[in-house]
């Protein structure tokens, strides 16, 4: 699909064009500033860089310098705060540059924030999790709505509303997504899961086992035959919460079961890895 620009754009606020904002009534041309007064876009989607590209870069900036300027507005009497160019900046504090040419215009936060955000979904280096959270970030602060969020990135709507569901898995699998460990693909099929524990436990299980996308979904759907889900909001004597509080401590599906005079807890495992972790857990192994 053909990518849409966002709102005016960067080339809008970088080059100038001939409108009555404040921002374009200030100077077009690029001046040369110091690196170390660029503080961080506190809105920056980005958890993660590519040490590896930016050195790239850095190594291009020493031998051809910074072929298209940063985009910065003013922080303080002498500062300035990065709008766009994060991967330029960082690339030329590594180059050893002690100046870098920067546009500045006057750029209110929530501009910012939509600004920085939609840059990169549309350059389409963020990684899954970061692209979830930039969308939830535009749809909660700068009060975009699912259809207009769509318009403006250029994907489809149904497209965006999955990668919001990435959001609804536990922190620590949202991180082996981040880190590349699971792909996107992997978490949607995860999401099929009803709980936390269960979904944390297959996580580590597949990732493990170096499942692929379409066995996940095998194994979810195996999962799901055997697990016979009981309505714990039912349950009068609070069982329900615990279970909730043990899965989510120990990452697996748990069952309490009561007896006539006592009862047992079940733990469920998904291998002998997953079981050698379970002990260790305990303190057993």
């Amino acid at each position: 699909m053909h990518r849409k620009a966002l709102g005016r754009g960067l080339e809008a606020l970088i080059g100038g064009t001939s409108s009555s904002t404040t921002m374009d009534r200030q100077p077009a041309g690029p001046r040369e500033l110091p690196v170390e007064e660029i503080g961080a876009n506190p809105f920056q989607p980005r958890a993660r860089f590519d040490d590896d590209a930016i050195q790239e870069l850095a190594n291009s900036i020493k031998s051809s310098g910074v072929l298209q300027p940063i985009l910065v507005r003013t922080q303080g009497a002498d500062g300035y705060q990065l709008v766009a160019g994060e991967r330029r900046l960082r690339a030329a504090r590594i180059a050893g540059l002690m100046t870098i040419p920067a546009v500045v215009r006057d750029v209110p936060d929530k501009e910012m924030m939509e600004l920085a955000l939609i840059e990169n979904i549309q350059r389409e280096n963020l990684n899954p999790i970061e692209e979830s959270k930039a969308y939830q970030a535009l749809i909660k602060e700068v009060g975009l709505t699912h259809d207009s969020l769509s318009s403006r990135v250029g994907k489809q709507r149904s497209s965006i509303t999955n990668s919001l569901r990435l959001l609804g898995l536990p922190p620590e699998v949202q991180d082996m997504v981040s880190r590349g460990t699971l792909s996107a693909g992997h978490a949607r099929a995860l999401l099929g899961l009803a709980s936390a524990g269960d979904q944390l436990a297959a996580a580590r299980y597949i990732q493990a086992k170096g499942f692929s996308v379409r066995r996940t979904e095998a194994f979810v759907k195996r999962r799901l035959r055997r697990i016979h889900p009981r309505p714990r909001a039912a349950t009068a004597t609070g069982l329900g919460e615990w279970e909730t509080k043990l899965e989510r401590k120990f990452g697996t599906h748990v069952a309490i079961k009561r007896g006539k005079k006592g009862g047992r807890v079940e733990f469920e495992f998904y291998g002998q890895e997953d079981l050698e972790r379970l002990l260790e857990t305990w303190g057993v192994l």
